[in-house]
């Protein structure tokens, strides 16, 4: 399994909703102090990984309040005796634009070690991480920042085959990837059935993907946003991404009644 796969996969959580620069900010977060989402990966038939994503109150202190965001991920069953994973992403986003201020990622994923610490200077339009220095223009987000400021933005004059853009900042540079609205569809997962919103993120071909994989993800259509299933094709197989656990949210959770 290569060590690539559960990064990608969880990029896959954070592009999946539909952000683009051209869309309006709410002005108020759909998620709040205390919501955590527990996710399993699946590779075919069986559970190669887990993860679980928590709003914190932020222990650091920046110009203006901010929320601490903390994604932790883990290889399961077979997999974690032979690749074993423990990845830990972390993110402080400003509470009213929900921009970020910090970002920390630190993974052991088997024999491979990488750790990176970025920081957005927004007076100046610069970011700093461990491999230098890089000029930001716009709204630019990291892995974690991106997901949670994409759902709560106004995408109530959606149509299908809409196409947005994305900018995130990641090891070394900015990067953009489209995200294409492919409509509405019921979807389940393990804590029920869901109307939700469907994405089709882009993806580059390469050691992972195929020329033809395709990419989608489903979120629920209400307040809440979130994700509750997602499907990448690879090279061999498949990932599917499945909601297993949603608490603290906002919002009321209504799955469909079966």
């Amino acid at each position: 399994m290569n060590k690539y796969i559960l990064v990608i996969s969880f990029l896959t959580v954070l592009v999946s909703k539909s952000f683009s620069q051209d869309m309006n900010y709410l002005g108020e977060p759909s998620f709040k102090i205390g919501e955590e989402l527990s996710y399993k990966l699946k590779y075919g038939f069986f559970t190669a990984a887990e993860a679980n994503i928590k709003v914190l109150e932020s222990d650091k202190k920046f110009d203006n309040p901010a929320f601490h965001i903390v994604a932790d991920s883990k290889t399961a069953g077979t997999f974690d005796i032979f690749y074993k994973v423990r990845n830990r992403y972390e993110s402080y986003v400003d509470k009213k634009t929900l921009e970020p201020y910090f970002y920390t990622e630190n993974r052991k994923e088997a024999s491979y070690r990488h750790s990176d610490h970025v920081t957005y200077d927004h007076n100046t339009e610069k970011i700093t991480a461990d491999k230098g220095v890089f000029p930001m223009k716009g709204k630019v987000f990291d892995f974690l920042s991106a997901y949670y400021f994409a759902r709560s933005v106004d995408i109530s004059k959606l149509h299908i085959g809409d196409k947005f853009n994305l900018q995130y900042f990641l090891e070394d540079g900015i990067h953009s990837m489209e995200i294409t609205y492919a409509g509405k569809e019921k979807m389940d997962c393990s804590i029920g059935k869901f109307n939700c919103l469907k994405f089709n993120p882009t993806i580059i071909p390469g050691r992972v993907f195929r020329k033809s994989s395709k990419l989608y993800l489903w979120i629920t259509d209400d307040n809440n946003r979130i994700p509750v299933k997602a499907h990448v094709e690879l090279v061999v197989g498949s990932i599917t991404m499945d909601l297993t656990g949603a608490k603290n949210l906002k919002y009321p959770l209504n799955p469909l009644k079966k």
